[in-house]
C-alpha cells in the first residue's frame, strides 16, 4: 500500500504543478485581496477536489461520465464559471485604465470568503478532476484493499498535495505582491489572468459541443 500511495502521489504533484484555472485563480486573487485571499483560494480548490475524490469513490463520477447531457452540462457550467471570471478580470482591467483609475491593485478587492467560494466552484465544475480520479486512480489501487476506502485516502493525499502546491504559489506571490501591485506589472497581469481564463472557458465550451 504504502508503494502504491507515493507512487500516486508523485503522479499527482506532477499533474498538480501544470498551470491551470486553480493557479490562475491563486495569482490573481493574491494580487487583488492579499496572501489570506490567495491561501483561501488554494484551500478552495483543494476541498473541490475532496469533493471530486468523494464523488469518484461512491461511484458519481463515473455515472457522470456515462450520461452524457448531465457530463455536458457540468462543462458547461464550468466554462461558463471560468469565462466570468475572465470577464470580471478583463472588465476590472478595462476600469483600471481609466484617468480616475487608481494607480495600482487595491487590495481588499477580493475577500477571503469569496477567494474560498472560487477555489471551490473552479474545481467542482472542472470534470477533469473527476475523469483524474475515475481513470488514474484505480491504476494505482492495490489489490486485496477495499476501493472505496483507498479511493478515499488517494483523494486526500492529492487535496493535500495540492494545497500545499498552491499555498507555496500564493506565498511566494505574496512576497512579490510590491513589486506585483505595481500599476503597470499589475495591469499586465490582470489582463494575462483574465484573458487566459477566458480562453480556458472557450475551449471547453468548444470541446463540451464537440464531444
Amino acid at each position: 500500500m504504502t508503494g502504491s500511495l507515493l507512487a500516486f502521489a508523485l503522479f499527482a504533484l506532477v499533474v498538480t504543478v501544470v498551470p491551470g484555472p486553480d493557479m490562475l485563480l491563486v495569482l490573481r486573487n493574491c494580487l487583488r485581496g492579499g496572501r489570506h485571499a490567495g491561501a483561501a483560494t488554494a484551500v478552495g480548490a483543494a476541498l473541490g477536489s475532496l469533493v471530486w475524490a468523494v464523488a469518484a469513490a461512491v461511484g458519481l463520477a463515473a455515472a457522470l461520465q456515462r450520461w452524457d447531457a448531465a457530463f455536458m452540462a457540468v462543462r458547461l457550467a464550468g466554462a461558463a464559471y471560468l469565462m466570468l471570471l475572465g470577464v470580471q478580470a478583463l472588465r476590472a482591467l478595462r476600469a483600471g485604465a481609466g484617468p480616475s483609475a487608481p494607480a495600482a491593485v487595491e487590495p481588499g478587492a477580493v475577500s477571503t470568503a469569496q477567494a474560498l467560494r472560487q477555489g471551490v466552484l473552479s474545481c467542482v465544475l472542472n470534470p477533469k478532476v473527476g475523469i483524474f480520479f475515475v481513470a488514474v486512480v484505480p491504476q494505482f489501487l492495490p489489490e486485496g484493499h477495499a476501493p472505496l476506502a483507498a479511493t478515499l485516502l488517494f483523494g486526500a493525499v492529492d487535496a493535500v498535495i495540492a494545497a500545499s502546491w498552491l499555498l507555496l504559489v500564493a506565498f511566494c506571490t505574496d512576497r512579490l505582491l510590491g513589486w506585483l501591485r505595481r500599476p503597470r506589472v499589475a495591469r499586465a497581469l490582470e489582463g494575462t489572468a483574465g484573458g487566459a481564463l477566458l480562453a480556458l472557458g472557450a475551449a471547453t465550451a468548444v470541446e463540451a459541443t464537440r464531444a
